[in-house]
């Protein structure tokens, strides 16, 4: 008798505790709009809706995963068909969960609330059913809901069959559609419907709440590592809850609260601390250092993919830092954040963490596709450590040039000596010396007051003329479309190339005649003439640059950064200043020898 009746007793009653419990992302699912964590827009868009009357017949939700789209869906189908506690209420943003309607649909037995998932029924025949239940009247709630979840997975079809009905659906019925890829609705779809665009939750909102569920469930959990779930959460509030369940059991029957680095090993993380010491080691030159503290976390079970992502993260959060230091002070930051990042701000400068940046998002691909992950990350590391010594482009180039000046043991170049009139001498025969000087000084004074009319003396004159009266479209003609057969003041003898206007002869004849004051006869060639000025100047910017290309300094340079390309060439005077005068293309904003990669 005891054999057939006390063993079975003890599995039942485990067997109920274990069907009693529900996972913390169901059993802490929002109910009404005020619990929704992050939405604070889209409820504050409903609110005033219920309040004014003014409804729509048709919502769209869209958002990343767990944010709350279903949630959303299933609060307003509450909302629309609540009567209160005593069963004369009406629409309301705030149902009352306790009427009938209200029960039923968060049991989700409520015949006039039909829930669809368009992931399994995606045919017209799922649609057209849907169509034909439309035109019945509710059963016994005042609006018939349709809930479909994941709408982007419909057919084409069954879009288009939904279109008519979605357009002008009797006033009883609401349609509610989620989904997590909105671009993949069709337009005429999107228009019929109001939509909300569910955004990810901020992590102090997430962290918030994950403390108030911690508590309710008495669970013991320090803040910094509720603030990790949360940051591994990535904004979805049912990711965070499941990841907290998680938790939960990890630190179950613990004295002590569960602390960070119990999450850490539980989410495969490595030890932030870690993070900023291996990123510290690399920059410093320490490779022995760096591969040993890698070689560490790995036998401690953390993945090197996720190692070189954790180190992406403290690189981004330095230049993060390097560009607004404001954001030290942020709520949210942990304290490792702020002390270690503060420290590192003035050793790395923004050259090395960009670099370093470039330089892990290609080894982070790398690691994914490697044989061996942890080979290739200790490579990576390696590279990196050697590129914390090298000097950025330009430091390299300006040593090249110094070595290359010290090598060749050519003086300093040194600006022209200004030119002076000779001073009067006290000494005899002073008197013709001050003549003259006089005779410099007021030479310019005797000078008459208007200047000449200009007088072009060469086809480029004529450029320059055209140039300072800002007669850039004619200035643009005669450079690109002109080939100039003979010139003489006053008769010009050109040929006109493919393409361009045929009354240029004639505006060249009228703009001489307004600006020298004298006829200018412009004839038109058939044949013969020489290269266009904007043909000339390419042609001289080719000899420039091969001779550029030539020279042993830039030669070095070639090979120190190969696959460079020397963008521009300019010349210098001898006071180290642009010249450019040699320059009619507009480039003198660009920097000398300037090499792009």
């Amino acid at each position: 008798m005891n054999e057939t009746t006390e063993p079975p007793s003890a599995p039942s009653d485990d067997a109920a505790a274990e069907t009693e419990y529900q996972v913390l992302a169901r059993k802490y699912r929002p109910q009404t709009f005020a619990d929704l964590v992050g939405q604070g827009a889209m409820v504050r868009t409903l609110t005033n809706a219920f309040d004014s009357g003014r409804l729509a017949h048709a919502f769209i939700l869209t958002g990343v995963r767990g944010v709350g789209k279903t949630t959303t869906a299933r609060i307003i189908a509450r909302a629309l068909n609540c009567v209160g506690p005593d069963g004369d209420g009406g629409a309301t943003i705030s149902p009352c969960g306790k009427c009938e309607f209200c029960v039923s649909i968060a049991e989700d037995r409520q015949v006039d609330v039909m829930e669809m998932d368009a992931a399994s029924r995606t045919g017209v025949d799922d649609i057209r059913e849907l169509i034909e239940s439309v035109r019945y009247r509710p059963v016994s709630a005042r609006n018939k809901v349709y809930i479909i979840d994941e709408v982007h997975m419909l057919s084409r079809n069954a879009f288009n069959a939904l279109l008519k009905t979605l357009e002008e659906p009797p006033e009883h019925v609401k349609f509610i559609f989620a989904t997590t890829e909105i671009r993949k609705v069709p337009v005429t779809v999107l228009s019929r419907c109001q939509r909300f665009d569910l955004r990810r939750i901020d992590i102090q909102d997430l962290t918030a709440d994950f403390g108030r569920i911690a508590k309710l469930e008495g669970a013991k959990i320090s803040d910094g590592a509720l603030a990790l779930i949360a940051r591994a959460a990535d904004g979805s509030h049912r990711d965070g809850l499941s990841l907290l369940d998680q938790a939960m059991a990890v630190g179950a029957g613990a004295e002590t609260d569960l602390g960070e680095d119990d999450v850490r090993a539980m989410l495969g993380l490595a030890d932030r601390e870690g993070s900023f010491e291996l990123l510290e080691r690399i920059m410093a030159g320490d490779i022995s250092g760096a591969l040993e503290k890698l070689d560490g976390d790995y036998q401690g079970g953390a993945d090197p993919l996720i190692i070189l992502q954790d180190l992406l993260g403290v690189v981004h959060w330095q230049t993060r830092i390097k560009v607004s230091p404001a954001v030290l002070d942020e709520p949210g930051n942990s304290e490792i954040d702020k002390t270690r990042g503060a420290q590192l701000n003035d050793k790395l400068s923004m050259a090395t963490l960009t670099r370093a940046w470039q330089m892990l998002l290609k080894g982070v691909q790398e690691v994914q596709s490697a044989p061996a992950p942890i080979q290739a990350a200790e490579m990576l590391l390696i590279r990196l450590a050697y590129m914390a010594d090298l000097p950025s482009p330009a430091d390299a180039v300006k040593a090249l040039q110094s070595s290359a000046g010290a090598a060749t043991g050519a003086p300093a170049a040194q600006a022209p000596a200004p030119t002076h009139a000779p001073a009067p001498s006290s000494a005899g025969g002073g008197g013709g010396s001050a003549q003259s000087a006089v005779a410099v000084q007021t030479q310019p004074a005797a000078e008459p007051e208007a200047a000449p009319l200009p007088a072009p003396q060469s086809f480029n004159d004529i450029i320059q003329l055209a140039d300072a009266a800002n007669e850039r479209i004619l200035k643009s003609d005669l450079e690109g479309q002109v080939h100039l057969v003979s010139f003489q003041p006053g008769a010009i003898e050109i040929r006109l190339g493919e393409g361009a206007d045929g009354d240029l002869s004639s505006r060249l004849s009228k703009f001489l005649r307004e600006q020298t004051g004298a006829r200018w006869m412009v004839t038109l060639a058939r044949e013969g003439g020489a290269d266009t000025v904007a043909q000339q100047s390419d042609a001289a910017a080719r000899d420039r640059l091969g001779e550029v290309e030539r020279h042993p300094m830039v030669r070095s340079i070639m090979e120190t950064f190969p696959g460079a390309e020397i963008e521009s060439v300019r010349t210098i005077d001898g006071a180290g200043t642009p010249d450019t005068s040699a320059d009619e293309s507009g480039t003198e904003d660009q920097d000398q020898g300037e090499l792009e990669p």
